[in-house]
């Protein structure tokens, strides 16, 4: 009987690259978001909850927050704010909503976008460094407790890194859960579970809930 590969828990280090590109209304915006490379899209959406760690239900991406307090343009912002990540389910396919719901909001607009009276949108490039959090686990006990105390970087790492940006599957722990453990209908209510939910501890108490329920039912 061979023996389960390890989970080994990474957290890590964003470092943001300040690209060539801004925008000082909606329709500047629109046309940098055509040029950027797909890996800023991802900074300023899924990876938004490393650099605000918990979003605000209104604004939940940088545009979004952007056009809603520094253009204050509070139709679209609520429209970008809609742009979901999690159904999506590849930055690409986030870019081309962003895109659509932009260019809809100008053709229907009738008047030249307003200009920011503040700040104008500086599109940053994330990378993203893998940093050791000193935990592995091989059961699902293990996986829980372990879970519980890293640090919130390595459930961005493992989930929204992973699934968007890396295209590892379901994410590490759906895979891990499914393939090293062989518990596949665990590993889909993980994989079910939305990674743009608020904050990193808010994804972390959702699959520890999930953990935990699994656990004691193994236990009962």
């Amino acid at each position: 009987m061979s023996e389960t590969q390890p989970f080994v828990f990474l957290g890590c280090l964003d470092l943001n690259e300040l690209l060539p590109h801004e925008a000082h209304d909606a329709r500047e915006l629109l046309e940098q978001l055509e040029k950027v490379p797909v890996e800023s899209v991802f900074c300023h959406t899924s990876a938004a909850l490393l650099h605000r760690p918990v979003l605000a239900e209104a604004y939940p991406n940088d545009f979004s927050l952007w056009v809603g307090t520094e253009v204050r343009d509070v139709r679209l912002a609520e429209r970008l704010a809609a742009v979901d990540a999690f159904h999506a389910g590849s930055m690409e396919r986030v870019r081309e909503e962003l895109i659509a719901t932009i260019s809809d909001h100008l053709q229907h607009l009738g008047t030249a976008p307003p200009r920011t009276q503040g700040k104008r949108f500086r599109f940053l490039q994330v990378h993203l460094v893998p940093v050791p959090t000193g935990h592995q686990a091989r059961t699902l006990g293990e996986f829980r407790d372990a879970l519980a105390q890293v640090d919130v970087s390595a459930l961005f790492y493992h989930t929204i890194e992973a699934r968007y940006r890396a295209g590892r599957g379901r994410g590490d722990f759906a895979e891990w859960v499914g393939g090293a453990l062989g518990l596949p209908d665990l590993a889909d209510r993980l994989a079910h579970i939305d990674p743009h939910a608020g904050s990193l501890e808010r994804i972390r108490d959702r699959h520890l809930s999930v953990l935990s329920d699994a656990i004691s039912g193994e236990m009962s």
